[in-house]
């Protein structure tokens, strides 16, 4: 039974502003939902990973009613520790993502390329999401990853591409292959020492999902507060705006250094200020 998300008010033009549930790790996918409503977010996406909540449709629909919070996006269970949650088949971990976000009321589904190791689905994984996509009509947007080894210096250097080892089918960046939908990390894009604009411009119209946090660049998903990094995080927002951007831009930060819930929110407040303000349409005059 599909269910009708709670809605709240919105500006016309305004971008809605998410908060990840993998923003309040390690607390559980619950305390998302109360922090989102506390500090004034547009919404949660939701990663489906161990906690037994984020896979259970029934407790989100709770969570989701209780504190007036709509789900926009589910996150399907990709990542390396999350590979037995629903099913050890990643195929049918990705539709049933697709299943929940239908049933929630959510309009996206993030998914992340598949790994070179899961050879039947990477080879159908196009016509899968396609697949997918034309029958439930929610959006699939494929995530743009990053190497799992760090860049040679003279690589560096020379301003070409990560030379890292991927282990993504065929390549970490989902443009090479090319979707209908993507989501845009600029974590990732930092890890993987991609120019973020430039990934920005080859989504295009594609772009239905932007994960928004910072990196310095490191060999690893480091998810800083929007700010606190090198990345364009404020021209990524001001271009979203400009361009009438559709969709939803989602924090999501690593706050797991937060000694308790005031410091957590505390960085969550300036995360969600920062997007925010580079979020408002320019006005004339």
């Amino acid at each position: 039974m599909t269910v009708q998300p709670p809605q709240r008010e919105e500006a016309p033009g305004r971008i809605p502003v998410g908060l990840s549930s993998a923003s309040v790790w390690p607390q559980p996918a619950r305390a998302a939902f109360e922090m989102a409503a506390d500090l004034g977010f547009d919404g949660v996406e939701v990663m489906v990973w161990a906690d037994a909540v984020s896979q259970d449709v029934s407790a989100l629909h709770r969570l989701s009613e209780q504190h007036g919070v709509p789900i926009l996006a589910i996150h399907a269970p990709c990542l390396l520790i999350t590979q037995r949650v629903w099913s050890s088949e990643p195929e049918e971990r990705l539709r049933r993502s697709v299943v929940v976000a239908s049933e929630l009321g959510a309009q996206t589904v993030v998914v992340h390329p598949p790994f070179r190791w899961q050879r039947r689905y990477a080879e159908r994984f196009g016509e899968l999401v396609s697949e997918l996509e034309e029958t439930s009509g929610i959006s699939i947007a494929v995530e743009n990853m990053f190497p799992l080894r760090p860049p040679s210096t003279l690589n560096r250097l020379r301003g070409g591409k990560s030379s890292g080892l991927s282990a993504f089918k065929p390549s970490p960046d989902p443009t090479e292959v090319g979707y209908r939908n993507y989501t845009l990390d600029l974590s990732h894009a930092a890890a993987a020492h991609v120019d973020a604009i430039e990934l920005l411009k080859r989504m295009k119209d594609g772009l239905a999902h932007v994960h928004l946090a910072d990196g310095t660049g490191a060999p690893r998903d480091e998810h800083l507060v929007p700010g606190q990094g090198n990345q364009p995080c404020a021209e990524v927002c001001e271009a979203l705006a400009a361009d009438g951007y559709q969709g939803a831009v989602v924090l999501e930060i690593n706050t797991r250094k937060a000694r308790n819930p005031q410091q957590r929110a505390a960085l969550l407040s300036e995360a969600l200020l920062f997007a925010r303000l580079h979020l408002e349409p320019l006005r004339a005059g």
